[in-house]
């Protein structure tokens, strides 16, 4: 069968894979020189809010079933091959850890903002050119690019679908999310192949483009639960930090990740001049190999595998890493300051599985 089997029953499709927790995990907190334990009360994030990560994925399935086959095979390429559904977990967590009882309505909400997710998704492969995602053949590629464009319009409205069903406030709050994501775009565009690029410019476009929907998670997350103005602030500001530290992860992964482990190539930023964060650190430390990788219209393999190699003897990646852990910081800061729970420590935790992955 080309695609995942959405007239199945949705209580009979797995959940995905949950990382194994047995070993201990390293503290985004840590001396780098010294093997400290994990925190007494680390726990596995994805296993606080199980249950309700499956009915995301069962309402997922459900949601991408169209009477055109196409649309519903082009959106279960990307949904049902895989993805860490971590703005789905802050956003159950968060709701969560402010007592909120209502399961339907956060699995409703997380939908949407996975949906949104998955959208721009299939539009980032349509402008980078994409030829793979999570480790197979993009959608782009698959389906061609009038099909994916439609395909990504298709979950847009079907977020709404979701999100729209809730007050002004929620629809106002993710309707900011994708005008975020969409400016976030435009403003890297402006950015591309240009060394006059700086840190700020970087951070205000992941600020835009990724942190937009963790934040608008957590923070509707806590709204929907009961919390006051100023908790709903503290988890903003959690899902903020924690978007940024996550892109920020990203970008050292692309350097000096491991395509079995990433599910696509590293330096594709690179080749597709956008400037990532280790890039701005190496132009600012006068990469040679990296300045012309980076401004070339078409850097070959080998300017790109020179340029990679740069940045991973130079300062550049740990500078990253340094800056990384800074916000990790700032979002357990925020952490902190929610009500104690065992969902509190699994936003506690989950900044840890996002600043320390598989580096």
């Amino acid at each position: 069968m080309p695609f995942c089997d959405v007239s199945r029953d949705p209580t009979e499709i797995p959940l995905f894979q949950h990382r194994q927790t047995s070993a201990p995990l390293p503290s985004f907190a840590r001396d780098p020189a010294k093997d400290l334990e994990p925190p007494a009360d680390w726990i596995d994030p994805s296993a606080c809010v199980a249950a309700e990560l499956a009915l995301v994925e069962q309402t997922l399935v459900r949601s991408i079933r169209s009477v055109e086959p196409a649309l519903t095979e082009i959106a279960s390429h990307l949904i049902c091959g895989g993805g860490k559904r971590v703005r789905p977990m802050v956003t159950l967590l968060a709701y969560k850890a402010f007592g909120g009882a209502k399961t339907q309505d956060i699995v409703d909400i997380a939908t949407a903002i996975e949906l949104i997710h998955t959208a721009t998704l299939l539009h980032d492969d349509i402008i980078d050119g994409a030829e793979t995602r999570r480790g197979k053949e993009s959608a782009y590629k698959k389906f061609g690019l009038k099909n994916t464009l439609v395909a990504g319009d298709f979950l847009f409205i079907k977020a709404f679908e979701f999100a729209g069903k809730f007050d002004d406030t929620i629809v106002q709050w993710t309707a900011d999310a994708c005008t975020q994501l969409t400016e976030g775009e435009v403003l890297q565009g402006s950015f591309n192949r240009n060394a006059a690029v700086t840190v700020a410019d970087y951070i205000e476009i992941v600020r835009r483009k990724t942190a937009s929907l963790f934040e608008t998670g957590a923070k509707i997350g806590a709204y929907l639960a009961g919390g006051s103005s100023a908790l709903v602030e503290t988890a903003r500001d959690y899902g903020l930090n924690l978007g940024i530290a996550f892109q920020i992860v990203d970008d050292i992964l692309d350097v000096v990740g491991h395509k079995e482990l990433l599910g696509k190539p590293t330096g594709i930023d690179l080749r597709d001049g956008n400037p990532s964060l280790p890039i701005i650190l190496a132009l600012k430390g006068r990469e040679k190999a990296v300045a012309e990788a980076f401004q070339s219209g078409h850097p070959t393999d080998e300017k790109i595998r020179e340029a990679l190699e740069a940045m991973g003897r130079g300062a550049a990646i740990q500078q990253a890493k340094k800056l990384s852990r800074t916000y990790a910081e700032q979002t357990l800061a925020a952490a902190v300051q929610l009500p104690p729970s065992v969902y509190s420590n699994g936003l506690r935790s989950l900044i840890e599985l996002i600043i320390d992955r598989d580096f």
